[in-house]
């Protein structure tokens, strides 16, 4: 049986460890009034893959109950991952930022 989720706020150190162990192209940066997030731009070819790829991570997110801030111009999704009540970056967080590379792959 997997192993639950924390929803313990990981440190700086940790969140660039496991940035760096296979995340391509998300950043962890510091956001005001939500403490460090994940944030990645995805680009699709066109407005119906951007938003079947929402849609695909929406099934997801719910699954998790961890939804992620998100905008979408045309081709392009921007996301900004943080658990609220932990006050910055958890393992939900990485599950869904994995979730959504899982995703965009199949793009």
């Amino acid at each position: 049986m997997p192993q639950p989720l924390s929803r313990e706020p990981l440190t700086g150190e940790e969140i660039e460890r496991r940035l760096a162990s296979g995340l391509e192209g998300w950043s962890s940066t510091e956001v005001p009034g939500k403490g460090r997030c994940l944030e990645k731009e995805l680009r699709f070819p066109d407005f119906v893959e951007a938003f079947s790829f929402m849609a695909g991570l929406a099934l997801v997110a719910e699954r998790l109950n961890h939804h992620p801030e998100w905008s979408n111009v045309y081709n392009r999704v921007h996301l900004v991952l943080s658990t609220h009540d932990a006050g910055g970056v958890t393992e939900y967080d990485f599950a869904l930022a994995e979730a959504a590379e899982r995703l965009a792959r199949r793009s």
